[in-house]
């Protein structure tokens, strides 16, 4: 059963620092803190959502010419199933769209999988593994 969605969302730009606890806590809690961290953080665009202020779930989006990638997308597991993580990868659809690009993808966790595919977005790769967890590339055109 789906839990009932917060009453305010507030979906913002947030310096990529502010998503390192999340990306930790809920991505790969059993790696150190660096292990989550990008070489490019910095160049990166990086969103989060707030529920009564909280930081609740993070994505970070990359843009090179026409292609945008995002990356470690992370949501708060007590935040999970409220359609947070919809409202923050909606919204970072549509800001590669704004910054320019025609097709956006991200190497996604197979469990995930189910998600990408509301959204339109299609395995163009084989399965690979980052340590014992199965991924697939996802791709969608803008």
């Amino acid at each position: 059963m789906k839990s009932k969605q917060p009453d305010s969302v507030a979906i913002q730009p947030i310096a990529y620092e502010q998503t390192y606890p999340l990306r930790h806590s809920v991505l790969w809690p059993d790696k150190p803190l660096d292990y989550v961290k990008v070489d490019n953080d910095s160049d990166g665009y990086h969103f989060g959502a707030f529920v009564d202020k909280q930081l609740v779930a993070v994505i970070s989006l990359f843009v090179d010419g026409s292609t945008a990638r995002f990356r470690k997308f992370a949501t708060d597991p007590a935040f999970q199933h409220r359609g947070i993580g919809t409202m923050l990868l909606t919204h970072v659809i549509n800001e590669s769209c704004r910054l320019g690009a025609a097709s956006l993808w991200c190497d996604a966790r197979l469990d995930a999988a189910d998600f990408y595919r509301r959204f339109a977005m299609q395995t163009v790769s084989e399965v690979f593994y980052k340590g014992p967890i199965p991924y697939a590339k996802f791709s969608l055109t803008l």
